[in-house]
Order: structure tokens, then C-alpha cells, then sequence
């Protein structure tokens, strides 16, 4: 199927939206459109966004799923405010997008789905194709059910089968509209459906109608056409949030010399790490799927007293069972690699809804003094380094490492370019040797540099000792109430993970180390902060913003860092926790920008807010 270069409107961004019923395969149109963009050479960001209830009853509005795809000709930082095109499967994905589409942006419209019911169910009183609700946008119609079974006549499969296939359809008006080459899509199609060859014939054929529709109808008179991004020669892959984890803990673990244990408990959004990881059995991978959360976290730290790296993933309700077993690990001083993808709460919450919210449970949520080191990833391709950097700090400083990432991060994607795994910097682990004959193993011998205590490996000669979650001795690791040891170790264990400080680079910042506003954040605003900054920075104001990757410790220069401002925010997807702890350590009145609707923030929205802080500053600023 040729692309056509004819009626061609060069763009250098593009915003399209996909919405729909869970059951209309909009994840999947998404996703195909994403991988043929990034093959295409753009640089690209998505956000899916799925139901928050699982099997929602079809055409209602919790029952919307949808996905969307900024793509551009230069680099970007978020999958787009509002998108420029939606295409809407039926009343209820309409009634629920309609609002975020820009004025006069592109509406595909799929007319087969506007019955009375249907209306109804999408708590619609008129038709909005007929009440005036529709005007400022470019509305195109088109009944996608039958198109569909119109180019299917000659398939085997039944009626409701070949419905199934409208996606596709809606697929092929989107690639030609985008001048979108089909070409990886029909290879996708083929891999995926391989074994149904009807379902594959049927899909592609729907696909190459809707292509040849908008190609051929007078409706679709212009297509768009994005320039490739500029980018660093290299391989590059498209990437979600999880799977750069994974690859990130296992290249950890490959430059460390461990095998890889993971224990895990099925929640969304951290599944997904849990089925990749089940794949890289050939890399010495063992995964183990729980019966609960408990049992996944204490799986772990039995697999990391036992040598091995251990890993356990999760969501935020599942760090409240954990917690109990990450103050063993403390106690045990175990590495442990603790992923939390936080979703909306509290309790069950929004499963599928992002949130930043667990911070103060993952940094206090234990009982008695139980410091941890926390990271927190801020874009699907910086999932990698973060899960690579708590390989790092996990097995130095024998040391639980909790990693908070998002059910935005964790579902959104973005070219990543592949690394050099020769360049990836050694993790050295040493064991403890075997004993000398006569010469008592002291546990608690701790490295002089960080406080970490040996790793023995079960079952090495003369390595005999006491593990577990009762007060142990300073060195020998018997066990001991005594007051001034209990103090010790409460204090030891505390400046263990205080001295990883130490290991920290100074923090990089977008703009000047002074000025009139700091724009701090962490996890996913980072897009959203980058954009409205760099936006600002244009128009000529002095401000700057930076990203905080080790949230406990922090960046030993993050306290001079702030002082050099008049004003400093923190935007955050709760209601200000971190800006909350750095009040208190740094006395800097750190300034909160809370969201918590369950979606990202917006660029523009960050702006907005920005402006007024400047104008509270009495700064000018131009148009």
C-alpha cells in the first residue's frame, strides 16, 4: 500500500487522542500508531489512559478508554496538553474528551454508535451532532461499523468479529491523514494474530480500506505531514515506563554478578514488570508469583539472605502489607529493591489512575526508626537508570531501595536510545570469604566508608550467624536490649543511608543556580516542568527548574541550591508531601503546587500557575 503525497500540510507537532470502550481496541490503535511514528524517525510521548473499573458496562463513561500520542519534529517533553485531532468511537468517549479538544482541532466521529441507547448511557439528553454542541470543531462522520463490514463482506468471520475490526479502519484514516506508512503495522498484525490467518486478513483488510477511504472521499481533502526529530546517532527502541525498569534492574544485576529474584504480587500498574520479568529466564531471572504481598516481599529478602538479589513490586496498597517485612530488611540489612508504580488512593482508590502520593508512606510508613533510600523515576527512559542506580546502592550499602515510579510513567512511552551495555559502569560485590579456622564471623563489621555489613552467603565455612527482626549486637550480631546499643544501631543504620549522600553527582539544573524562581520536582511533572520553564525562559524571565532522582538522601547541594532564589515550587500529584519534608529540613518556605484528579499535569497549567508567582514577585512579564 503506497503512501500518498498528494494535498500535504507540513506540521512540526502533532496531538492525537483515541477514545473509546474498553473493548474497541483503542490501547492497541495507540500503540500500533506509536511504534510506525517512532520507526518514522519523530520524537513522540504518550499517555494511555484506561477505566478505572475493569469491566465497566459498555457506552457508559466509566467504561472510557483512551490513548494519547503527541509526535513532533523536535524534541519534547509530554504527550501534549489537548490534542489536535479525536477520534471517538461512540457517545460516552465523546461526552468524556470532547472538552480537552482544541477549538477547530480535527473530530472523527464513528456515527454507527448514536442510538437512543447509546445517548442515554453516555447521559446525553440531545444528540450532540445536532445541538450545536459539535460547532468549532471540524466534525467528520463516519459510520465505522459498517465501512467495516462493508470491506469485510468476503471474511469467514462472523458479524461480530469482523465489528471488532472498525479500530482498524479508524487506524487506516489516521494514517493517511498523518502520512503514516502502514507498512510495520501490517508486520505487527501478522506477528500478533499469526496463528488466526483469518484475523490477521480481516484486520489488514480494514486497515487498507480506511486508508483507501479517506484517500479517495472529498471529505479528507489535507493531510499532515511531521518531519522527522532530530536525533542522537544511535539504536533507539520505543519504551514504556516498566519495561525500562526491568531492563534496568537486569543489567543491574548482570554488572553485579547476582541473579535476579523477583517476588510479586499481581496489582495494577506494576504487573507488567512482573510478566517481563518472567521472560529473562535465559538471563538467570527466577520470578515468583505470591499468593499475597506479604509472602512476595518475604520471598525477596529470603533470596537476598540467600545471595541473590531480591526484588518485589507493587502498588500503593501493597507497600502497606510490605511494610512489616521492610523493617526486616532493615533490621536483616539485606539489599532489597522495593518498586512501588503509585496509582490514585487511598485504599483500592483509582487502580488505573496516576498519583504521587506514597512518598511519606515509602520514607515513613514502618514502625520504629527504619530509614530507607528512595528513588523516583521521571520518564519511561529514565526508568532504566533509576533501576539501575538502586542495583547499585542496594548491594554497596546493604540497604532496602525503595523505587517510585507512576501509573504515567509506567504506561507512557518515548524513544530511548539503547545503551552501550560494555559502557555501563561495574557494580562490584564482594561476599564475605570463608572463615579462618578458630576466628568468629562478626556480621556487623561494618565497611569503615559506607557502614555496610558483610554479605554471607548461607553455607560458607566459619560464616555462622544470627539473622532476623530482634536487636542485634554492634558487630558480634547477637542479639542485645541494652539502651546504648539499641541507640548505636538506630543511628548506624540512619547514617548508612545518610552516606549515600556522599555517591551523589550535584544537581543538574534547566537554567541558572540563581534567580528569581526554582521549579523543583520529581517523578512525572518533570515533562510538564520542563516545558512551562522553557516556555518562560523564553519570554525572558529568570527562572529554572530541577529534578530530584534520590529523595532520600537528598542531593548534599540541593539546600545551597534553593537559597539562591526568591521563590521556590515544587509541583507534586498529592498534597505536598515532599514540599512538606523540605519546609522542615531546609527551612525554605517551599512553595506547593498540589494536583490530585488522577491525571498528569498539564504544561500550560504549570505556566499558568508560574505567571502568578512572578507577578506576586512584582516581576513584568511580556507577552
Amino acid at each position: 500500500m503506497a503512501v500518498h503525497d498528494k494535498h500535504l500540510q507540513d506540521l512540526d507537532q502533532a496531538v492525537i487522542r483515541f477514545a473509546g470502550d474498553s473493548g474497541d481496541g483503542m490501547q492497541l490503535t495507540g500503540d500500533q500508531f506509536t511504534r510506525t511514528t517512532a520507526l518514522m524517525g519523530n520524537d513522540i510521548a504518550t499517555f494511555p489512559d484506561f477505566p478505572a473499573e475493569i469491566r465497566a458496562p459498555a457506552g457508559t463513561l466509566p467504561g472510557v478508554s483512551a490513548f494519547q500520542l503527541r509526535f513532533s519534529s523536535f524534541d519534547i517533553h509530554t504527550p501534549g496538553d489537548a490534542p489536535d485531532v479525536l477520534v471517538a468511537m461512540n457517545p460516552a468517549a465523546l461526552k468524556v474528551h470532547l472538552k480537552e479538544l482544541k477549538r477547530d482541532g480535527i473530530l472523527l466521529l464513528n456515527t454507527a454508535s448514536f442510538s437512543a441507547l447509546d445517548l442515554k448511557k453516555a447521559k446525553y439528553d440531545k444528540d450532540p451532532r445536532t445541538d450545536g454542541s459539535l460547532s468549532g470543531y471540524r466534525t467528520i462522520e463516519v459510520d465505522l461499523e459498517a465501512r467495516t463490514q462493508e470491506a469485510l463482506a468476503n471474511s469467514p468471520l462472523d458479524n461480530r468479529a469482523r465489528g471488532r475490526c472498525k479500530n482498524m479502519y479508524a487506524l487506516g484514516i489516521l494514517y493517511w491523514m498523518f502520512h503514516r506508512d502502514p507498512a510495520p503495522t501490517e508486520k505487527a498484525i501478522a506477528q500478533k494474530f499469526g496463528k488466526k490467518p483469518d484475523l490477521v486478513a480481516a484486520n489488514l483488510a480494514a486497515m487498507r480500506a480506511g486508508f483507501a477511504y479517506a484517500e479517495t472521499t472529498e471529505v479528507f481533502q489535507t493531510a499532515y505531514r511531521v518531519p522527522p526529530a532530530p536525533m542522537k546517532p544511535g539504536t533507539y527502541r520505543n519504551i514504556m515506563g516498566n519495561q525500562a525498569l526491568c531492563l534496568g534492574l537486569v543489567a543491574g544485576a548482570q554488572k553485579a554478578g547476582l541473579q535476579l529474584f523477583l517476588g510479586s504480587y499481581p496489582i495494577t500498574p506494576a504487573s507488567d514488570i512482573l510478566h517481563q520479568l518472567s521472560g529473562y529466564k535465559h538471563h538467570g531471572v527466577v520470578t515468583f508469583q505470591a499468593e499475597d504481598e506479604i509472602a512476595a516481599v518475604c520471598a525477596a529478602i529470603g533470596a537476598s539472605y540467600s545471595g541473590c538479589l531480591g526484588i518485589t513490586s507493587t502498588s500503593g496498597p501493597g507497600i502497606a502489607l510490605k511494610s512489616e517485612a521492610m523493617g526486616l530488611a532493615v533490621m536483616a540489612e539485606l539489599p532489597l529493591i522495593v518498586i512501588d508504580v503509585q496509582r490514585a488512593g487511598p485504599s483500592t482508590g483509582m487502580p488505573t489512575k496516576t498519583q504521587q502520593a506514597d512518598l511519606l508512606q515509602v520514607m515513613y510508613g514502618r514502625n520504629g526508626e527504619s530509614p530507607v533510600c528512595v528513588l523516583a523515576a521521571s520518564t519511561p527512559a529514565d526508568a532504566f537508570e533509576v533501576g539501575f542506580e538502586a542495583v547499585r546502592i542496594a548491594t554497596k550499602y546493604m540497604a532496602p531501595v525503595v523505587v517510585l515510579s507512576d501509573g504515567y510513567i509506567a504506561n507512557g512511552s518515548e524513544p530511548w536510545l539503547l545503551p552501550d551495555p560494555d559502557a555501563l559502569p561495574a557494580i562490584p560485590v564482594a561476599f564475605a570469604p570463608a572463615g579462618e579456622p578458630g576466628v568468629k564471623f562478626m556480621p556487623y563489621a561494618r565497611d569503615p566508608a559506607t557502614l555496610a555489613r558483610p554479605w554471607a552467603r548461607p553455607g560458607t565455612k566459619g560464616l555462622v550467624h544470627r539473622i532476623g527482626g530482634l536487636e542485634k549486637a554492634d558487630v558480634t550480631g547477637n542479639i542485645c536490649y541494652e539502651p546504648d546499643n539499641h541507640q548505636h544501631m538506630v543511628d548506624t543504620r540512619a547514617q548508612k543511608i545518610a552516606n549515600i549522600a556522599a555517591d551523589l553527582p550535584p544537581l543538574q539544573t534547566f537554567g541558572p543556580r540563581h534567580g528569581d524562581v526554582l521549579v523543583l520536582g520529581w517523578g512525572s511533572p518533570r515533562g510538564a516542568i520542563t516545558a512551562a520553564t522553557l516556555r518562560l525562559q523564553q519570554k525572558g524571565l529568570q527562572v529554572s527548574c530541577a529534578f530530584l532522582r534520590h529523595l532520600n538522601p537528598l542531593p548534599n547541594d540541593l539546600g545551597e541550591l534553593m537559597k539562591g532564589f526568591r521563590r521556590v515550587v515544587l509541583p507534586e500529584l498529592n498534597k505536598g508531601q515532599l514540599a512538606m519534608m523540605l519546609r522542615s529540613k531546609y527551612l525554605v518556605d517551599v512553595q506547593s503546587h498540589s494536583q490530585v484528579n488522577g491525571q498528569p499535569f498539564k504544561s500550560h497549567d504549570i505556566e499558568r500557575h508560574l505567571l502568578k508567582v512572578f507577578a506576586e514577585l512584582g516581576v513584568e512579564v511580556s507577552q
